[in-house]
């Protein structure tokens, strides 16, 4: 098959149509929120997309390439290609199952690539990018600094990134569970938005602007709440340590303290969901990873008068 020319750089073996699980650029589990989990959690994940969705329209955007970072199955880079649709766009998600399922919902009307990459290591030109759209991908927790400098790489001066991410107080409730039983135990461990910011800010993203919302879910049972988060790529590494490697005392001591904040509609759990945008400064000298004192700068032109009524 003869693959279409990109405005980018972008390897053969990183493109669907050649990609193999195990091979090209899929180097290990990033943990990322899919459509494909339960439905409470794939709810969570449509809600949040259409926050960042919707808080596009705020800003003055004529992308020439786009990149859906964690994609998953596709359904916001569906919605990305509806609402850019002169733009290249670029499905990207380190897991092969997710950009196969985001290949087979393309209509050839609205097609875009999908790509298997790690979103620290993406298969791009430096500067080739104008819009960075990432909707609940949850390394940012891992290395803000890291991740922050490849989104200031790939984007061109002025391009903006747009994201959703978990916030530390994500599974508060677990950790306090874990936390008389066995203080070394941390579920969870995200970046807060003031990390998030120093990060973005020293890899040359400039006037970083974050806002948080939190929800919190009911479970039938402790048991409910570990089964979902082991079933979704989210709660790899959140659930804290299970039943075989910490001990049948110690797990069911966690258990016990986590009933404890039981009411008529079950065991609580907290999702803080972290909004973010930022622009990639004119600075250049960031390029590379290497971080420069600096300033930036942001063109007002790039930016649309706030509706007072409307959210965002």
């Amino acid at each position: 098959m003869t693959l279409p020319a990109l405005p980018v750089n972008i390897s053969a073996e990183s493109r669907i149509d050649d990609c193999r699980s195990g091979g090209g650029l899929i180097r290990g589990p990033e943990v990322l929120l899919h459509a494909t989990l339960p439905s409470r959690q794939a709810h969570l994940q449509t809600r949040t997309g259409n926050e960042l969705l919707e808080r596009l329209q705020y800003f003055r955007l004529s992308p020439r390439v786009i990149v859906d970072l964690g994609c998953g199955t596709g359904n916001t880079a569906q919605r990305l290609r509806r609402r850019y649709p002169r733009a290249q766009l670029l499905a990207i998600d380190p897991e092969f199952a997710m950009t196969r399922q985001a290949r087979a919902r393309q209509r050839f009307w609205r097609r875009f690539d999908c790509i298997c990459a790690k979103a620290l290591a993406l298969p791009l030109k430096d500067q080739s990018v104008d819009l960075v759209f990432s909707n609940l991908m949850t390394n940012w927790g891992d290395d803000p600094g890291a991740l922050s400098a490849e989104m200031r790489r790939v984007l061109r001066p002025g391009g903006l990134l747009l994201y959703s991410t978990f916030g530390p107080e994500t599974l508060k409730e677990l950790r306090s569970a874990w936390a008389s039983v066995d203080p070394e135990v941390q579920p969870g461990g995200f970046a807060d938005m003031t990390q998030l910011a120093s990060a973005m800010s020293h890899a040359g993203l400039a006037e970083p602007v974050m806002d948080r919302d939190a929800q919190v879910e009911r479970y039938a049972d402790v048991w409910a709440l570990m089964d979902e988060l082991s079933l979704s790529d989210t709660g790899h590494g959140l659930a804290g340590p299970h039943r075989s490697s910490s001990g049948s005392t110690q797990f069911e001591a966690m258990v016990s303290n986590y009933e404890s904040l039981r009411t008529g509609a079950g065991i609580p759990a907290t999702w803080e969901i972290i909004y973010g945008a930022a622009f990639a400064g004119t600075d250049t000298r960031h390029i590379g990873n290497q971080a420069v004192a600096g300033e930036y700068a942001v063109p007002l032109s790039a930016l649309r008068p706030r509706n007072p009524s409307g959210a965002g």
